[in-house]
Formats: C-alpha cells, sequence, structure tokens
C-alpha cells in the first residue's frame, strides 16, 4: 500500500465535478490509509543553533534511524514547548525525514528575550533554515509545518524567501497585517479579543524565562536528559477564568490574576495602528513569496479570513510560477486547529455539520513527498481550494478565491425584526436598545476561547440572547430553496447614540425550523474607529445618523430549505470582545461605564443591511445537514 494510498487518493481530488460528501474523490481521501513508517526514530536533544546576534536558540532533532542518506528536513518553530511537538515530529521522521523542532527566542530553552509576534521572527526563522541546510545529513530542502502561531511563523519566514525554504503547511494562521482584523487575529476594528488575548498572554505569553547560572554549560545541560525535568517557563495558578475576565478595569486583569508580565497590556492600551502594532513582524502587501504552500483553517477559527487573504496574497506575490500555481486551501468546519480531529458526526459546539472527515496526516506525507522528495503524486493536480460547506455537510472543490457564482446579495433589516432583499420604501422606526456595559451581553459560541473551562466554542443555540432588552432579531421569512452563503461576510448599518463611542456587534444566525439558531458568524466595530483605523474619529453627537460597515469575517454555510437567516444585532459580546464603556476614554484605565441608548435605522433613507455572499446553485451540491 504505501504512498500509493496517498497518491490515489490525491488523484481522485484533481479538477472536476464539485465533489460532496457521496462523492468516491472525496471519500478515496477519507478512506486513506496512513502509511506504516518506515523508520525508528533517533533523537537528539537541546541542540544550541546561534542566530546572527549569538543568541542561541535550542532545537531538537529528531531522525529516521539507520537511514544514510541526506535527508529533507521539517521545520518546526513554537512558542509552546518542544516538547509538546514530540508525537508529530515523530511522525514524519518515521517516514523518512529529519524533523527539526524549536523553542523560539526567549521561550523554555531558548535564549533571548520573547517578545510576541516580533519582526525577529523573520531573521530567527531565516538563521535556521540556513544552518539546517547546511549540515552534513541535509539535502537542503526545508519544509516547514505547524499551526496557529507555529503557523504564523512560518509565514513571516516565506517572505524572507531563504532559497531552502521549499515548502510549507501553515495552518490557522493569522499573520496578515491588513483590513480590519489586525494584530494577528487579536484585534478586530479596534476591539481587542479579551478572552483569546488574556488567556493566551496568561498562559503562554511570559516574557520572563529562566535559564541555567552562568557558570553551568549551557549546550551541555539542555542536551542531557535531567534538562526535561525543569520548566524554565512559569505555571500561573489555576483561576476562575470567567470571573477574571469579568473583573474591571482591564488594567489590572493580569496582576489580579497573578500573571506573570506579558504583552497584555500594551495589547489593550495600544490604538491599533500605533507604533508598537507597526513594529510587529505581520505579512502586509508589500511582502514577496517563492514558497509552495498548503494553507489549511476552519470556519470557526479565529480569523479564516486571514487565511483567505494570505492564500490570494501568495498567488499574487509570488515571484515565481512554481510559486504562484503551488498555493493551495482547504477550509474545514471547526475551531481553532481543531480540522484533524472531524468525526463521521462532526459536532461544532452544538452543531451537527455532518461528515467532515480527511486524513490530513496522509495528506500531509503526500504533501512533503512531492515538494520534498520529487515524489510523483499528483499533489500538483489537486483543486486549488477544497472548501467545507456547513449545513450540506459537503466538501466542494473550487478553482480558487472568492468562489466561482458567487454575488454579494442585500439583506435589508426591516421594520417587526424582518430581514429581506427588498429595501424599504417607507419610513420605517428605528430599532432602539439601552447597552449597560455593567450587564453586558454573553458570548455564546464563536472562536477560540470565549469562555471558561466549561464553555464551548463554535456554533452554539442563541436563542437565551432573545431574553434581554438589548439584543435585536432580524429574521427572514422560511425558506422555499435553500441559500449558500460562502465568502466574506459585510454588515452596512446607519446607527445613532447618546454616548460618545460605543460598539455595534452583529451576528449572522441560521435558524432552524426547531427554533434552534446556531451562530454562523460574528463582527465587531467600535464607532471612533468608524472612519479607518488610522485614526481616531470624532466623538459621536446625539442624534446624528453614521454609517458604520462592520467586517464580519468569512463562512460557507448552507442555509436549507424551511431555516430562516437571521441577524442579531447588539453591543457587547462579553467575554469574546473587551467592553466599550461608552465614556469615550480609553476603555483600558476605567472601571465604570455609562449606559448609553443605541439605536439602528432601517428605513429608505438610511437603510441598513447584511451584504451576504450568495453562491448560485450547482449541480451535485451534497445533501443538506
Amino acid at each position: 500500500m504505501k504512498r500509493a494510498v496517498i497518491a490515489l487518493a490525491i488523484a481522485l481530488l484533481i479538477a472536476g465535478a464539485a465533489p460532496h460528501a457521496e462523492d468516491p474523490r472525496v471519500r478515496a481521501l477519507v478512506e486513506a490509509q496512513t502509511p506504516i513508517a518506515d523508520f525508528a526514530v533517533r533523537f537528539e536533544r537541546g541542540r544550541q543553533i546561534a542566530m546572527r546576534d549569538g543568541v542561541p536558540l535550542s532545537t531538537d532533532l529528531y531522525f529516521p534511524d539507520g537511514e544514510t542518506k541526506r535527508l529533507p528536513v521539517i521545520l518546526i518553530r513554537t512558542p509552546y514547548g518542544k516538547q509538546r511537538q514530540k508525537a508529530v515530529a515523530e511522525f514524519f521522521a518515521g517516514h523518512g525525514y529529519a524533523v527539526a523542532v524549536q523553542d523560539l527566542r526567549g521561550k523554555f530553552e531558548s535564549a533571548g528575550r520573547f517578545f510576541p509576534y516580533s519582526a525577529q521572527e523573520r531573521e530567527d526563522g531565516y538563521d535556521t533554515v540556513d544552518w539546517l541546510a547546511r549540515q552534513d545529513w541535509s539535502a537542503g530542502k526545508i519544509g516547514t509545518f505547524g499551526c496557529s502561531y507555529v503557523g504564523e511563523v512560518q509565514y513571516l519566514l516565506a517572505a524572507t524567501r531563504h532559497p531552502a525554504h521549499a515548502t510549507g503547511i501553515m495552518q490557522s494562521g493569522s499573520a496578515f497585517a491588513g483590513g480590519n482584523v489586525t494584530n494577528f487575529g487579536f484585534m478586530r476594528q479596534g476591539i481587542t479579543e479579551l478572552a483569546a488575548a488574556f488567556a493566551w498572554n496568561r498562559s503562554w505569553g511570559s516574557t520572563l524565562n529562566y535559564t541555567p547560572p552562568p557558570w553551568a554549560d549551557r549546550a551541555a545541560w539542555f542536551a542531557s536528559d535531567a534538562a526535561s525535568l525543569y520548566s524554565p517557563v512559569p505555571s500561573p495558578p489555576a483561576i476562575d477564568l470567567m470571573k477574571a475576565l469579568d473583573t474591571l478595569p482591564v488594567r489590572d486583569m493580569m496582576a489580579r490574576a497573578s500573571a506573570p508580565p506579558s504583552a497584555f497590556d500594551r495589547w489593550l492600551s495600544e490604538p491599533p495602528e500605533s507604533e508598537y502594532w507597526r513594529g510587529q513582524g505581520g505579512i502586509t502587501s508589500m511582502d514577496r513569496f517563492d514558497v509552495p504552500t498548503l494553507h489549511i483553517n476552519s470556519w470557526y477559527d479565529l480569523t479564516p479570513t486571514s487565511t483567505l487573504r494570505l492564500f490570494e496574497l501568495f498567488r499574487t506575490n509570488s515571484v515565481s510560477k512554481r510559486a504562484r500555481q503551488g498555493q493551495y486551501l482547504i477550509m474545514a468546519p471547526g475551531t481553532h486547529c481543531a480540522f484533524e480531529s472531524a468525526e463521521a458526526q462532526t459536532m461544532v459546539g452544538e452543531r451537527d455539520v455532518g461528515d467532515a472527515r480527511l486524513n490530513f496526516r496522509a495528506l500531509y506525507l503526500a504533501w512533503f513527498d512531492h515538494w520534498l522528495k520529487g515524489a510523483g503524486n499528483d499533489v500538483a493536480a489537486m483543486p486549488h481550494v477544497l472548501n467545507y460547506v456547513m449545513g450540506r455537510g459537503a466538501w466542494r472543490a473550487e478553482s480558487g478565491w472568492p468562489v466561482a457564482g458567487m454575488t454579494e446579495t442585500r439583506y435589508y433589516l426591516r421594520a417587526g425584526g424582518g430581514l429581506s432583499v427588498r429595501q424599504p420604501s417607507r419610513n420605517e422606526p428605528a430599532d432602539s436598545y439601552r447597552y449597560d456595559p455593567m450587564n453586558p451581553a454573553p458570548s455564546l459560541g464563536g472562536t477560540c476561547c470565549t469562555g471558561g473551562e466549561k464553555s464551548l466554542d463554535g456554533a452554539l443555540d442563541q436563542r437565551p440572547l432573545l431574553a434581554r432588552k438589548d439584543v435585536l432579531l432580524f429574521a427572514g421569512e422560511r425558506l422555499a430553496r435553500g441559500v449558500e452563503v460562502t465568502g466574506e461576510v459585510f454588515a452596512d448599518l446607519h446607527v445613532r447614540s447618546s454616548a460618545l463611542d460605543t460598539d455595534f456587534i452583529v451576528k449572522l444566525v441560521d435558524i432552524y425550523p426547531d427554533g434552534r439558531m446556531f451562530n454562523v458568524l460574528e463582527g465587531a466595530a467600535r464607532m471612533r474607529y468608524r472612519d479607518g483605523l488610522s485614526r481616531r474619529a470624532p466623538p459621536m453627537r446625539q442624534g446624528s445618523v453614521y454609517r458604520l460597515r462592520v467586517d464580519m469575517e468569512a463562512t460557507s454555510n448552507y442555509f436549507a430549505p424551511g431555516h430562516r437567516i437571521g441577524v442579531l444585532v447588539t453591543s457587547s459580546s462579553h467575554p469574546r470582545f473587551a467592553r466599550n464603556l461608552n465614556t469615550g476614554g480609553d476603555n483600558f484605565s476605567e472601571a465604570e461605564g455609562v449606559t448609553a441608548l443605541n439605536s439602528v435605522l432601517h428605513d429608505s433613507r438610511y437603510p441598513s443591511s447584511i451584504i451576504l455572499p450568495v453562491v448560485a446553485e450547482r449541480r451535485g451540491s451534497g445533501r443538506s445537514r
């Protein structure tokens, strides 16, 4: 069997009619058997690789034991500790690759100072690839692999265009510094992702790192087995996460949670395009690339749109035909870095999205075999986009992004809680509510880290929110024919407020025939940045109407016949987003807020709408789920 099974699965995914749950081409990839490892694995611990400034980064090396020829290398660079990558490193090494797993600068066993999302990562990645390519056991071709931060540093490395960086599998990485979702996914339209920023900084963002004393031989110590008995990073005590996120002012949140020093306070206090954020190493439209890449993300991840835009940017800004044509994208259902855990009945939060399985491990091997070993396994003939359409329970191949047959369609908010493609033709009264930041609407589901240990991410029933007086629902009629929405979604609102500054939160929901109401997307915008992120707009004036465009990220969801398309509008989603206290102040050092009377207008002069990327019905679209 071996690689032939993978090659068959890949060959069956070549361009053609759109695959769905019953399509044999997708079924072949689902049922592909991962080859049995060829080799036992030999391990070398804690090799110290010096960067250009002399700072050593600790790197574990894995080799296929007994292999004597020069080897292609897979590099994994992580802030989460090398040991956490042991299983995947042994997997690749057992299939004939040398694998290097490195602690980032200032994390765990590596020297230097950790600065999250530092521009230094580009140089450190380049220097590491350079070292790996020059070793006598290396074939000089380096692939990279990993998810989340581990994916983001791959994107930064790709921008350096090291000639030995031959390919990458970049998963769930929010590295694009453009659009309204900024700061590596931790801020959208000027609002910090509070729960994610707090949880990440407290667990992984410490800027302190404990190292051996000066009299110790650093290289010898970290190469020894005894080094694994010590942890160089702090271990904060267990806390009630939700209780901690409820406290104000935000400025003191980390101190109250007994957390080590981190970048959290800067993340909460800095404007979205300050010198601090501009000093980060994020990808920009000016970067150029030369790396065939498999981009992977999920629809309930923190920033799927970042992956979509990076895929397009790599296709546009690659300097060679090989790299331009070597860009591939997989968009799965699920939450952060969870696409490999899909089952025959895949639950995303409380929502059953169908059979979303793919044999990712088999695909990874086929990908690296092709680009690093020159295997003729038809990887390059894969569809450039493989997308899972939630609600259909279907994978579908596409030639590019945005998908063919997509039309941006406005659904207008209407009086009485309606939602219609028909624009208002009369003066419909505005809908208003009082937003009290001391009693915010709770987050229900969504993306990464929106609640405590007992809280689910993903799709949750939103009906409990309707019991609140500060949440508006606009819902369409039951659908006689299904509507597929695949692409980026925006809300175009006309609003007013009694406050100097406030927020507007918009959710797209799929309302089932039995009344369940699952969140599909959630967008947020802060009024002080209504004119863009580069400058703060003047305070709002009572009685004045403002137009606000809310970037809601992207999705692929089929609203089946009998379902209704719904839109929720409110002004808080706590603890996902940092609350706007409505004072016009910094929202960072303040502990008290003021109640705002917020209104959404939807008449002929001031229409409000949600813009959906509606895809025309196609043959072979799969069954509804």
